[in-house]
């Protein structure tokens, strides 16, 4: 959440950097709301002063006279007025409140000074490339067709089982998906020092708005239908950053890596790569997280970023890292680096993570700060795919492909990982 300090000492700068995200803040709702808060808050202080004298009074008066006397009853009649009064005006507060808490929770993070402006994918800034799209000397075919062609990836079996926008996959190529977690799992906890959490799959809806996917992005979320109100998760990011939630630590920094299902309901993407696993409901992800003091946000960032680039350099996949512009940048996120995969079936790099900097945005609504020399402060937070594993898979599938598509090299990193095996080739191989 946005510090509403800030945006009540300038809330014209507000609006406009907000502008970068194409996001219009009503100023004058706002502004309006805001005089209302101060001038019930003002009338409520006076009255309470009010109270405060008068119950005094009315002490006195026992004293010197006795509960009985006439004058005591008036002062009561007086004082329960004034209860009466307070209360009026504490539940009009209150309701000002709540509507000016309904507008801070939509308000999206402010973006930093370095994300570009733009409305959309196609206005984002590549930063930089590593390694080159390889040439192929015979005709390429995409993940779905070399996962058919080896018999290890069945579309219409997941279909029947549970619907649209699911897969099974079997043999080697099942045991690669494995191999492809914990490969990620053991570079991050053991070169890039991350400590392993396991977390639940199931959050109640208090966890997904403190880290920003509710209430803006109810209609993504897998609801469980029932009157507990627990959803499943979309990303690790939700359970792994909740950890924090109404904490006060110590010592910073922390960071975790958790390997989790995840689910989404694309409902925002109806029609979009509908073919193979690039958007599906159910995708397995190694994310990363970062708790860290505010002072080494950005240091932190450029080493998450460069965390998630370990795994695509060990396993010698071509990316690009990409600055999303401001109409393409999360809601709670300050700056996003996407590292884009190259597809070699759509001739293109495809997102397979996002490195985020929220800033002290999503521990504002967590809560969730550390303790220095006395003092306390909110912490703040990122996190980035390390990678998906889904979308990994299909790259290696992709630029591993040997001529006739039924046999894919294993990478050379991940042998090990496969009881030694060089190469995948099925059943139809």
């Amino acid at each position: 959440m946005i510090d509403p300090k800030f945006l009540r000492s300038d809330i014209q700068e507000v609006a406009e950097k907000l502008l970068t995200k194409n996001f219009q803040l009503d100023c004058e709702s706002f502004n309006l709301l805001d005089s209302e808060r101060k001038s019930l808050q003002s009338k409520l202080e006076k009255l309470l002063q009010e109270r405060n004298s008068h119950a005094k009074k009315i002490g006195m008066k026992i004293t010197e006279n006795g509960p009985a006397d006439n004058s005591v009853k008036e002062l009561k009649i007086i004082g329960e007025d004034l209860k009466n009064q307070s209360n009026q005006i504490e539940t009009e507060l209150s309701i000002v409140k709540h509507k000016i808490n309904a507008i801070l929770e939509i308000i999206p993070n402010l973006p930093d000074s370095s994300v570009p402006k733009g409305k959309g994918e196609e206005d984002n800034l590549v930063v930089r490339k590593w390694g080159s799209p390889k040439t192929f000397g015979f005709d390429i075919l995409d993940h779905v067709e070399l996962g058919n062609n080896i018999g290890q990836m069945d579309f219409d079996v997941a279909t029947k089982i549970t619907g649209s926008r699911f897969m099974q996959l079997s043999g080697q190529l099942a045991s690669l998906h494995r191999a492809l977690i914990q490969f990620m799992l053991d570079t991050h906890i053991n070169e890039n020092g991350y400590e392993e959490v396991y977390v639940p799959y199931i959050v109640n809806s208090k966890s997904l708005w403190s880290t920003g996917q509710l209430p803006k992005f109810e209609n993504d979320q897998f609801k469980i239908d029932d009157e507990r109100n627990y959803y499943l998760i979309p990303t690790a990011e939700v359970p792994v950053t909740n950890i924090y939630r109404d904490v006060i630590v110590d010592q910073l920094p922390k960071k975790y890596v958790a390997h989790t299902p995840c689910f989404r309901s694309e409902a925002g993407s109806y029609g979009k790569d509908t073919r193979g696993m690039i958007r599906q409901h159910q995708f397995e992800k190694v994310e990363l997280v970062h708790f860290v003091e505010p002072q080494n946000s950005w240091q932190t960032f450029e080493q998450l970023v460069a965390h998630a680039e370990s795994i695509l350099q060990k396993l010698e996949l071509p990316y690009q890292v990409v600055n999303l512009c401001g109409g393409d940048l999360g809601f709670s996120s300050a700056k996003t680096y996407d590292l884009e995969v190259w597809v070699p079936s759509q001739g293109r790099y495809r997102e397979i993570s996002s490195c985020s900097n929220f800033l002290d945005f999503q521990a504002r609504r967590l809560k969730a700060r550390f303790k220095k020399d006395g003092k306390i402060e909110l912490m703040h937070t990122l996190n980035g795919s390390g990678l998906a594993v889904g979308r990994t898979l299909l790259a290696v599938m992709e630029n591993y492909q040997e001529e006739g598509g039924r046999r894919i090299k294993i990478p050379t990193v991940l042998q090990g990982y496969m009881n030694g095996s060089e190469y995948i080739s099925g059943s139809k191989g």
